[in-house]
């Protein structure tokens, strides 16, 4: 298992950054590989994605959800992985999102992927395209702002 991490600082209010990160089906907008994030209800997502020549669906349950500070995450099937995203108020306009994930790759390609430094460079690029996205437009397209409390152990 290997764990990645990237973080970026937005030119946006905390509240800002935090509502579009929610918006799960924007995210092949912004992020490499990924082809479609359907949101199934408050709790979980099914996703088609691509690494190399390889597609991949899986289902992700979405595990802590506090407005403005975190969303974290875990896959229920395929690629196993999880991670969490939290937002930090930097000032009334900008934020610092930081990424963190654990990937245990599947299979020869996205093992070569890994090893090869290919998915780290894919969330930093993620981020980085996350941040242009989200400047050019100066607003959310959308927001949930639902709390999901971490479950017990």
């Amino acid at each position: 298992m290997s764990t990645l991490a990237a973080t970026v600082d937005v030119e946006v209010p905390v509240r800002t950054a935090y509502n579009q990160w929610t918006q799960f089906e924007s995210f092949p907008q912004f992020m490499e590989g990924v082809e479609e994030v359907r949101q199934l209800d408050d709790r979980h997502t099914h996703w088609r994605i691509h690494v190399g020549p390889a597609t991949r669906e899986f289902d992700a349950t979405i595990t802590e959800q506090h407005p403005d500070e975190r969303v974290a995450w875990k896959s229920d099937s395929g690629p196993q992985h999880a991670g969490v995203i939290t937002f930090h108020r930097l000032s009334d306009n900008q934020t610092r999102i930081t990424a963190q994930m654990d990937v245990d790759p599947e299979g020869f390609v996205e093992t070569a992927a890994d090893l090869f430094g290919v998915l780290q460079h894919r969330i930093h690029g993620d981020m980085q395209r996350f941040k242009q996205f989200i400047e050019s437009q100066g607003h959310e397209t959308g927001a949930w702002r639902g709390d999901i409390a971490r479950p017990d152990a």
